[in-house]
């Protein structure tokens, strides 16, 4: 796992620099959850007691399914609360000013850092470091939730990929080896070209998001980690996003959107449906969440996203999830991340749906034997990353963020500003 010691350094060095940076209050709860926890054993405590658990909405599918295995295997129950994604950041910083959050809650890890350094999760170091299959657990998010002092906060709740899906009917059509996806980004964009030149009406190439930050990220980053290249700074604060791998990231997709291989509407797609096309039959090939493996109705090629010079690499995203500061019934949540970690559920409910394990040496198991899509998938997570910045969302998230201008600038413009557009990303990084 090509980027796990430099993942963990960053995470701590960023969390170090930044330890005042945000300003949600983290009011301490009553009496002392954190002894309760150490006293209750390595499974914690499965006596009865109701929990209450808060996730965003992209993830009510496989948040439900394992609150209802766990209810149904366990005399503890968790009370399930789905929060409209625009609504969840507002809602758990409302609640960690009152002394309001649930007992367990998830978070996008994008915000783990900032909500680990603001001190609304619990430590579960001890509990953590007791797992004999740590080692395994995906280290982006073990990582993202590491504090200055290396203390563990959250474990992978769900973790969503990006790979590279191909439409095996389209490819094979345009003449493409449909069982072997593209090497390297001009392979891509051959793929994309050849497709496109069938002629099919509303039928295109690629697709993207490119009026969507987070779409771009997620699939952007990897290309330039697939070539061992870096995006951001050890600490967070310095983009590196003017390399030549990068730069070659944005001309490949520059050279695509001149040659018309590009679903038209990518150029206005802020988010919403920029998967939808592909989706639905009408592109041939694009970089593609994890998750939809299982909704995606017809017979697709499954393949880490490469770089310029080839490789496979993956932004490793979804939630990490913790036991909030304000429980007072941590022993008990910790049964239920326990549980949420073992084979029972990583196998018996995520990979029985379809969906990435977050643990290495489940990879391969009766489910994936199925579809060997899942083990590439589950194998490509050890060779991606999850960035981490304090600012991250100001300056790749938002809209008209820095990072938005840089590749509208450098694909639909061609404006020649990437090392300009990239000092901004800096600028907002470092503030």
């Amino acid at each position: 796992m090509r980027h796990t010691t430099r993942r963990a350094r960053r995470a701590v060095g960023l969390l170090a620099a930044g330890a005042l940076a945000f300003g949600l209050a983290a009011c301490s709860s009553s009496g002392d959850p954190a002894a309760d926890l150490s006293s209750a054993g390595p499974e914690g405590v499965d006596d009865g007691t109701t929990l209450t658990l808060w996730t965003r909405a992209p993830l009510e599918k496989q948040a439900k399914l394992l609150v209802e295995a766990y209810n149904d295997s366990h005399e503890n129950q968790v009370e399930l609360t789905v929060v409209p994604n625009d609504d969840y950041v507002a809602k758990v910083g409302a609640a960690a000013g009152s002394g309001g959050l649930p007992d367990l809650f998830a978070a996008d890890i994008v915000y783990v850092p900032n909500w680990v350094e603001q001190g609304l999760f619990q430590d579960i170091s001890t509990q953590i470091d007791g797992l004999d299959y740590k080692d395994q657990i995906n280290q982006g998010h073990l990582s993202a939730g590491t504090d200055a002092d290396g203390k563990e906060h959250v474990l992978p709740f769900v973790l969503d990929l990006s790979m590279l899906f191909w439409n095996k009917e389209l490819a094979t059509e345009a003449g493409l080896d449909a069982e072997n996806g593209p090497a390297n980004l001009e392979e891509y964009a051959e793929w994309a070209k050849a497709i496109q030149g069938l002629g099919k009406e509303g039928v295109y190439g690629t697709a993207t998001g490119l009026n969507c930050g987070g779409c771009l990220v997620f699939t952007w980053f990897p290309s330039v980690w697939a070539d061992g290249e870096e995006v951001l700074s050890d600490d967070g604060t310095e983009s590196l996003l003017a390399s030549d791998t990068a730069k070659a990231v944005y001309d490949t997709w520059a050279d695509l959107w001149a040659s018309g291989a590009v679903l038209p509407s990518s150029k206005d797609e802020a988010g919403p449906t920029w998967t939808a096309a592909f989706t639905e039959g009408n592109v041939g090939l694009m970089f593609y969440p994890a998750t939809l493996l299982s909704s995606t109705p017809f017979d697709v090629g499954v393949s880490g996203i490469p770089g310029p010079e080839g490789g496979a690499s993956t932004f490793v995203g979804g939630d990490g999830i913790g036991i909030s500061k304000d429980s007072k019934k941590s022993a008990q949540a910790w049964n239920f991340l326990n549980w949420m970690m073992s084979e029972d559920a990583q196998v018996g409910v995520l990979a029985k749906d379809n969906d990435v394990v977050s643990r290495a040496d489940l990879a391969e198991n009766e489910y994936s034997e199925q579809d060997p899509r899942l083990v590439t998938i589950n194998e490509v997570a050890g060779e991606g990353d999850t960035p981490v910045a304090l600012n991250f969302q100001q300056a790749f998230n938002a809209p008209n963020s820095p990072w938005l201008t840089l590749v509208r600038n450098a694909v639909l413009e061609q404006s020649g500003t990437v090392d300009a557009d990239n000092d901004e990303i800096t600028s907002v990084l470092s503030q």
